[in-house]
């Protein structure tokens, strides 16, 4: 059960969710898991097929617009739809709907280890025929740009005639809501077709963004294993193109049909993408479908040999970690054009944007289970650092890099400052994340040719935003940490810490660059003029930033005035009344000491060492009090930090809330797209939460521990080559060193050598 998602449900709110839950996707192409025949008329559903980084320009609309308020925002767009096969049964045609006639029987699978989605029907129609009906989907790893359907069709008690009508359909919207500030208000069509073409059976259209100029184009073919004499009727008006096959069957036949679509864009596959979708097309016209099933379920098997996590005890929860991992493999961006949006191709909320999530919550997932994957995902980074510097020159900076808050092309598209423009801490966040990409893969290169320059574009932004005070210390002024509900402070804590790990290690990286290549390091260094005194004073600065400390509390106040505030009292605030941010003015969240998410403890998980025991302590349970976790974001945090702290039941407990967070809808909008920072954070839950797992520059360290409500959990990490499965047990914890050479690593701050063929057991 635990590779399978399974749904019998067909209630209306469960429907709409599971266009989220059973979408397939492959890092580049996404397609929500809508219904090929459609739903009843009164049915709002999200169809959707997204092309990762495809996007239009839009313009925003500001009542008030003042100097340097980004003008435009890009927006994901829902592209051509090749989900639709409706079928007519009889020779008078009855059109199978399942809000039509009586349900005999009804199943939704989606196989986690095999990439395919498969829904069974057994109807009974209107008029007594009876009929079992089974759509097969898949979009593959292998090959980006296929989307293929197979479509079974079993008549049990006629032997009328059969007819499917396959469309492929360019009039495509975006879906809008006025009411939610996490989905897009306006601005619902942005693609407009400009060329269909029909020759031989098989279709394309292409279309054209209205701003930024991409296009994207569908080419459509079908397949019919056991009747390929059978020639389709094909008609197409401006928008759309029907192919049209009609079988003669009898009472023992069941009809099969295979639809197959290959999406192209501007951005990968040039200008000419007619002849590019037709070359593809070309070449797998000869590998069958049960060849691609079989590729598929291969590449899965390698993926969860290297990324499965195992729990002992509880199906849900292990349910719940493969599909969240799963979803994630589907969502990230393989190019220098894409990277994971906060739905990732799941959905549209958030309009396909890409956020600090990536590099705190979703990248350490692909670090230790695929370097090459998280490789690709810095590299996108570094594509728009340009645009980082540009926008940082546009925020009044006279040097530095400061990435966007939210965006698919590298410029900024948040239009409400306070919480997005001025979250500077996102360009220490993906500061943080190069640098835990060399502790853990050691490799030299990638900083020479691209992390070395990050780090110090960035850190230069601290010196330039930040200042030295009259005592000494170096306080960064007017920024928002990533509590969204604490808006335009001085000194956040995390912005802060953050920096000061951003600017020391800018500082270390560009001291070793010479002892790896001297003439590269020289380039570089010229390239972006840089000088010794530069460096001097990232180190001054990150010896001297200001971290706020309460020393009654014995705390770190989350900045400078957060503790002169009233407290909320979560205490009287009704369930109705949540999230927040859906029923309080911004200015009144403001006023208060309450929190959407973790922020100081999340500082606190990831640069543990800044601060002694008691206060990381007296911290946690001090936030926890005034912690609303309205965003899905905070439980995995506040659940590592109990692991680390000894509170084993809140951590367990946190876990929870986030192991099932889509397949149970706990947020309530599952289907805008699933929480991917979430999923990730799900991952990180265990590995850094239970298992105590930590990156240093040191080495691996790991403090384990094991929830009383399990009797086992296992994964694997890839660290500097190395290859170790983790597996803690009660009482003991076994590692095995399944590549590599020989690692010491540190097990509750003992230090242990790890060799190959001989598994290390630590009696606990």
């Amino acid at each position: 059960m635990t590779w399978k998602i399974e749904s019998h449900s067909l209630r209306d709110t469960d429907l709409l969710n599971e266009e989220s839950l059973f979408f397939l996707g492959n890092g580049y192409l996404g397609v929500r898991g809508s219904f090929e025949e459609g739903y009843g008329p009164s049915f709002e559903s999200i169809r959707g097929t997204y092309i990762n980084a495809f996007h239009d320009t839009i313009n925003i609309s500001y009542g008030e617009k003042l100097y340097g308020f980004p003008s435009t925002q890009q927006k994901m767009l829902n592209v051509i739809d090749a989900q639709t096969i409706d079928i007519y049964i009889g020779n008078d045609k009855e059109k199978f709907a399942i809000t039509e006639g009586e349900i005999l029987d009804y199943s939704r699978t989606l196989h986690l280890d095999k990439g395919y989605s498969e829904r069974h029907i057994h109807w009974l129609s209107p008029s007594g025929k009876e009929v079992k009906v089974t759509f097969k989907r898949m979009v593959s790893f292998i090959h980006r740009e296929l989307f293929i359907s197979k479509v079974t069709i079993d008549p049990i008690n006629f032997d009328d005639k059969v007819t499917i009508v396959s469309t492929v359909d360019g009039d495509i919207s975006n879906y809008i809501s006025m009411d939610d500030p996490r989905l897009a208000a306006g601005h619902s069509k942005s693609l407009n077709v400009q060329d269909i073409d029909v020759h031989h059976e098989t279709g394309f259209i292409m279309s054209e963004t209205e701003t930024s100029g991409l296009q994207v184009g569908c080419h459509t073919s079908h397949f019919l294993p056991n009747n390929s004499d059978i020639e389709p009727d094909i008609d197409h008006d401006s928008q759309k193109i029907f192919f049209s096959y009609t079988f003669d069957k009898k009472k023992t036949d069941a009809v099969e049909f295979i639809k197959q679509n290959i999406y192209v864009d501007t951005l990968r596959h040039g200008d000419d993408l007619k002849e590019r979708a037709k070359s593809i097309y070309y070449r797998l016209h000869d590998v069958d479908y049960e060849t691609l099933l079989k590729s598929q379920e291969d590449y899965l098997k390698l993926f969860w040999e290297r990324s499965d996590v195992e729990i002992g005890g509880e199906a849900k929860l292990q349910e719940g970690i493969r599909f969240n991992l799963f979803h994630l493999l589907q969502s990230s961006g393989r190019d220098k054009y894409s990277n994971i949006s906060a739905k990732g191709l799941s959905g549209e909320g958030y309009e396909g944007h890409y956020f600090w999530d990536t590099e705190i919550y979703l990248f350490p997932v692909f670090l230790m289970t695929n370097p090459e994957l998280a490789k690709q995902l810095l590299i996108y980074r570094y594509s728009i650092l340009e645009h980082a510097k540009d926008w940082a020159k546009t925020l009044g900076h006279k040097q530095g890099a400061l990435f966007p808050w939210r965006t698919i092309t590298g410029e900024e598209c948040s239009s409400y400052f306070p919480s997005g423009s001025a979250q500077y801490h996102i360009s220490a966040d993906i500061a943080y994340s190069y640098i835990q990409y060399y502790f853990a893969t050691n490799d030299q290169q990638f900083m020479l040719d691209y992390g070395a320059e990050l780090l110090i574009e960035t850190a230069r932004l601290w010196l330039d935003t930040g200042h030295f005070r009259r005592d000494g210390s170096f306080a960064i002024d007017e920024v928002t940490g990533p509590d969204e509900y604490t808006c335009l402070v001085n000194n956040n804590y995390y912005t802060n810490v953050m920096a000061k790990h951003n600017l020391r290690w800018a500082a270390r990286i560009a001291e070793m660059l010479p002892t790896w290549d001297a003439r590269l390091a020289e380039q570089l260094f010229d390239h972006i003029c840089l000088e010794p005194e530069e460096i001097k004073e990232w180190i001054k600065a990150a010896d001297n930033m200001y971290l706020p400390y309460d020393a009654e509390l014995d705390i770190n106040p989350q900045d400078d005035s957060f503790l002169n505030k009233k407290v909320w009292d979560l205490s009287n605030t009704p369930d109705t009344e949540k999230p927040l941010l859906l029923h309080y003015h911004p200015l009144t969240l403001y006023r208060y000491q309450v929190c959407k998410q973790a922020d100081t403890i999340l500082a606190h998980f990831l640069l543990e060492d800044e601060q002694k025991h008691e206060t990381l302590v007296n911290s946690f349970n001090y936030y926890e009090q005034i912690t609303t976790h309205d965003s899905s974001l905070s439980s995995c945090v506040f659940s590592i930090m109990a692991s680390k702290l000894g509170y084993g039941q809140k951590a367990y407990d946190y876990f929870i809330e986030t192991a099932r967070l889509d397949l149970d809808n706990t947020k309530g909008n599952t289907k805008d797209g699933l929480h991917m920072a979430n999923m990730g954070g799900t991952w990180m839950a265990i590995v850094f939460g239970f298992a105590g797992l930590r990156i240093k520059e040191d080495g691996l360290h790991m403090a384990p521990i094991l929830p009383e409500e399990w009797d086992r959990y296992s994964f694997h990490v890839q660290y500097n080559h190395q290859v170790i499965k983790v597996d803690r047990e009660v009482n003991r914890l076994v590692l095995h060193l399944l590549d590599g050479p020989d690692i010491h690593l540190c097990v509750h701050d003992e230090k242990y050598q790890l060799q190959a063929e001989k598994d290390l057991v630590i009696e606990l």
